[in-house]
């Protein structure tokens, strides 16, 4: 079960290193197609960072109130939005790259009747500038939702094309745009500089007390582990926030007690490739959803 924060009190709230609360969340007894067949528009497969719709909709019943405000400030084709919509919550997501909008706005569209589709909308601009993006809701949202770019390169995987020869991935896909401004392509100091600024944000755009729900994988790069989720803790605290509770969302099914991973073809070549190597990789078959509350900052 995930806390209640609003009842709960938690020893984090005073002490930084206080361990946090550990929690189990089956999400993917059905493939992530599954979830988007038929619902969500086809267009949809051609971002290369989608978040499950059980996730996004488990954490939208969780961690907020029927009527309360969800943002996502780096909203992708609009998962969060959506299935917050669908669960009677208002909500706002904002997303950079025009042609995710686009499909952000269809998906909205498609998906949730007139009543539900008044509720939400999805902006276009940049999460470090999340408060003016917002305007009047600013200092207002009950709970912040997002998955950040995963600090490597992340794309819609091309097997024919790689098998000839050809690239990896879809040039159209790679790091989600080919804008290098685009927060997808910052590595290293970059990426915490521009992350430290998003969550700066985000503690500006939630009310005191609401809550930011980060959703993060760990990830390899030059065959090293890049620990995203200890590095969003580190950089949500020091943007004002609590570190309230960490989930585990399993990317597999439990059938008769045992996981059934579902690998695609690019992550069962990446794995097997880094053992022969002699590195201790292994499939990764979760993500870490990290809950902070927002603290009240000296001054504001």
């Amino acid at each position: 079960m995930a806390i209640n924060p609003q009842t709960t009190p938690h020893p984090s709230l005073l002490s930084p290193s206080a361990p946090v609360p550990l929690a189990l969340w089956p999400v993917a007894q059905t493939s992530a197609q599954y979830q988007r067949a038929g619902r969500y528009h086809p267009d949809s497969a051609r971002h290369p960072g989608k978040m499950l719709p059980a996730l996004a909709a488990r954490i939208v019943c969780e961690y907020s109130a029927p009527g309360g405000l969800v943002c996502d400030p780096m909203s992708g084709i609009g998962t969060t939005i959506v299935e917050a919509g669908l669960l009677g919550r208002r909500a706002i997501g904002v997303e950079l790259e025009p042609a995710w909008v686009d499909l952000a706005r269809a998906n909205l569209d498609r998906l949730l009747e007139a009543d539900r589709r008044r509720l939400t909308e999805v902006r276009q601009g940049d999460a470090r500038r999340l408060p003016e993006i917002l305007g009047e809701n600013a200092g207002r949202v009950d709970l912040i939702v997002t998955s950040p770019p995963y600090a490597c390169d992340a794309g819609v995987i091309d097997r024919k094309a790689w098998v000839a020869g050809g690239r990896l991935c879809t040039t159209e896909t790679l790091n989600y745009s080919a804008d290098r401004a685009n927060l997808g392509h910052a590595r290293g100091p970059a990426y915490e500089a521009a992350m430290a600024g998003v969550y700066a944000a985000c503690h500006a755009a939630l009310r005191p007390g609401g809550l930011l729900v980060t959703v993060t994988k760990n990830m390899r790069r030059a065959g090293r582990c890049v620990d995203l989720a200890a590095l969003t803790v580190g950089l949500a605290r020091s943007a004002g926030f609590s570190y309230l509770q960490h989930v585990v969302a399993l990317h597999a099914a439990i059938r008769d007690s045992r996981l059934v991973a579902r690998p695609s073809f690019w992550q069962l070549t990446q794995t097997r490739k880094a053992r022969a190597r002699g590195e201790p990789a292994h499939l990764s078959v979760h993500e870490d959803v990290l809950v902070f509350q927002a603290r009240q900052l000296v001054g504001r």
